[in-house]
């Protein structure tokens, strides 16, 4: 198999779960980040917890923490894996304006946890968006990106967090 072989694709073009049986459990983690630009009276408003919706930040971060738990359900042909750990961080970057959204899953398994980790950091995203989208018409979600992974046969991360968006 090469670099370019797509391995939920049998032999026939057939979708398939790839098997992973074979593969060694191994602690694997990867991360995710995302960001939320804004306007700046948006920013300042939850900065002030002046939103209509209340606490956007804290609902964001459950939102995506939730999301990672219902992968498998959401994306035709992930594995559904036991997660051990599952992070959302969210924080004002008055710079974007906006808010910069870091995801982190972990799990001890045969398989990796990219999805996991990109599926919360975009729902945290788009929990934003909704929550926030009454008094902000120009928002935008962008940088969706897997910066860090590890475990498996990549071992060592392959990225670092702060190095991809910015």
């Amino acid at each position: 198999m090469n670099a370019y072989d797509l391995t939920h694709l049998d032999s026939k073009g057939r979708a398939q779960m790839v098997d992973v049986s074979e593969k060694a459990i191994t602690s694997r983690t990867a991360i995710a980040r995302g960001r939320l630009v804004c306007s700046s009276k948006t920013l300042d408003l939850v900065r002030h917890n002046r939103t209509p919706k209340g606490s956007v930040i804290s609902t964001a971060e459950l939102a995506g923490i939730m999301a990672a738990k219902q992968t498998s359900t959401l994306i035709p042909l992930c594995h559904p894996i036991a997660l051990t750990k599952v992070t959302v961080e969210i924080n004002l970057d008055p710079s974007l304006p906006g808010f910069d959204i870091l995801a982190e899953a972990k799990t001890n398994g045969q398989t990796g946890v990219e999805m996991e980790a990109l599926t919360a950091a975009s729902v945290a995203a788009l929990t934003l968006f909704d929550m926030l989208k009454a008094v902000d018409k120009h928002m935008r979600i962008e940088g969706l990106a897997v910066v860090m992974k590890s475990g498996g046969r990549s071992g060592l991360p392959y990225l670092t967090a702060v190095q991809q968006c910015d």
